[in-house]
């Protein structure tokens, strides 16, 4: 089988592109910029169904990005859609929320072991800065530790970029190391009598960085210093929320947390996130200002009801773990038949691509290109996302089409080797 990257020379997303770049500045923003998706990728889409996208010049893909995270159940899942296009047919943005919010609050504290009650935003980043001041005002102290390249959100306190972002912002932050016992010791040291919260990733999920899923002991230990201390355990349940537990990712673990944001799979690509804690920071809960215009939006709540539903219905965390695995062990399987040395870190429901000696990801974009021109969307640097419509079919189509993605490369490395060894001499 043979295949060629699609042309976008002319295409209407490289039209919409230079239309974007002038009145977007640097023609898109955030995770979205073009430069952020693989050379070669289309940058806008026209719709989705299950496990597939369409771009906007009408090319088909199999999906396992899942719009980088919200979709847990497949594009437009029929029941999703009808409960939240029942609630807009009424009213969105109203003057107050719907019973659906008292509804949803309900269906998460039944859910989640931890929670006692929950709040609702929109975005990672509201749950996670929510989280933070909850704390914060829990506790009355300030120093809030958080691992050494982890991703909380995109606002000042928690950027990944320095840009526009004070040393004020900060200024109460300190660092420790995922995993490593002893970096958390130390960090609660540092901040002496005045920790509020110690923040974790569901596992670690640096970019274009092996994953790691947390250990045992280091949970524990996170757990018992902020019993200690009276500080609050904060899980970023963000990213894996409901993919891996449903009570949460580190019920995998034993521990459990006070507060946790949630958002990406909450509402089946809806806007919204969550915050659940206990009762030892409910008087916090209700005292803080934490607000936004359309945080109280009725449909994405709907959504988010039924989605939670269908996943305790269809066991759907057990079953996006065997797609995981399904889908892993083919992509690693395949690699190793074409003498490719590919890791796949992390849950296997949300699992990162690696190639051995590719430090910046090089080879892997070259493969994520030979993987598009055959309709699969894979990611070479970001976790990619299965959803519950990722059947055994649908995976096996794909990896039928990433076999003949790894043998093109296998060619091209083939090719280019006379070159290399010229270029050594």
């Amino acid at each position: 089988m043979t295949a060629t990257p699609p042309d976008l020379s002319n295409s209407l997303d490289t039209r919409l592109r230079g239309r974007a770049a002038q009145v977007i500045p640097g023609g898109m923003w955030g995770h979205m910029r073009a430069a952020a998706v693989p050379t070669g990728y289309p940058q806008f889409f026209s719709g989705g169904e299950g496990a597939r996208v369409r771009d906007v010049d009408g090319r088909d893909y199999i999906d396992f990005m899942c719009s980088w995270g919200p979709i847990i159940l497949g594009h437009r899942h029929p029941e999703v859609e009808a409960v939240a296009r029942a609630q807009l047919d009424l009213g969105d943005c109203l003057d107050g929320p719907t019973e659906h919010a008292v509804r949803l609050a309900e269906a998460l504290v039944e859910t989640i072991p931890h929670a006692d009650w929950a709040l609702f935003q929109k975005n990672g980043s509201d749950a996670m800065t929510t989280c933070v001041t909850l704390a914060r005002a829990g506790t009355g102290k300030r120093k809030v530790l958080v691992a050494k390249g982890a991703y909380h959100g995109a606002v000042p306190w928690c950027s990944p970029s320095v840009l526009g972002v004070t040393a004020e912002d900060r200024a109460h932050l300190i660092y420790y190391i995922y995993n490593d016992v002893e970096s958390l010791d130390a960090a609660v040291a540092e901040a002496g009598d005045d920790l509020a919260a110690i923040v974790a990733s569901a596992f670690k999920h640096d970019l274009a960085t092996h994953q790691q899923l947390p250990e045992e002991a280091f949970a524990l230990a996170a757990r018992a210093h902020c019993d200690r201390t009276g500080a609050a355990l904060v899980l970023d349940d963000v990213r894996a929320g409901f993919r891996l537990n449903l009570g949460g990712s580190w019920e995998t673990v034993g521990v459990r947390p006070d507060l946790a944001g949630y958002s990406k799979a909450i509402a089946n690509g809806y806007p919204l996130s969550a915050v659940t804690g206990n009762d030892r920071f409910r008087a916090a809960a209700e005292q803080v200002f934490v607000t936004g215009s359309f945080w109280y939006s009725g449909a994405p709540m709907a959504a988010a009801v039924k989605v939670l539903e269908i996943l305790a219905r269809d066991d759907g965390p057990a079953r996006l773990r065997a797609a995981g695995e399904r889908f892993c062990t083919g992509v690693t399987d395949s690699a190793a038949r074409h003498r490719f040395e590919v890791t796949m870190s992390g849950p296997p429901a949300i699992p990162l691509m690696q190639f051995a000696d590719d430090p910046e990801a090089k080879l892997g974009e070259a493969f994520c290109q030979q993987a598009l021109a055959r309709g699969v969307y894979l990611h070479n640097k970001h976790n990619m996302f299965l959803s519950l419509a990722h059947t055994d079919g649908v995976i096996d189509t794909a990896l039928s089409a990433i076999d003949d993605a790894f043998a093109a490369l296998a060619r091209s490395r083939s090719a280019d080797a006379p070159a290399r060894a010229r270029s050594r001499t």
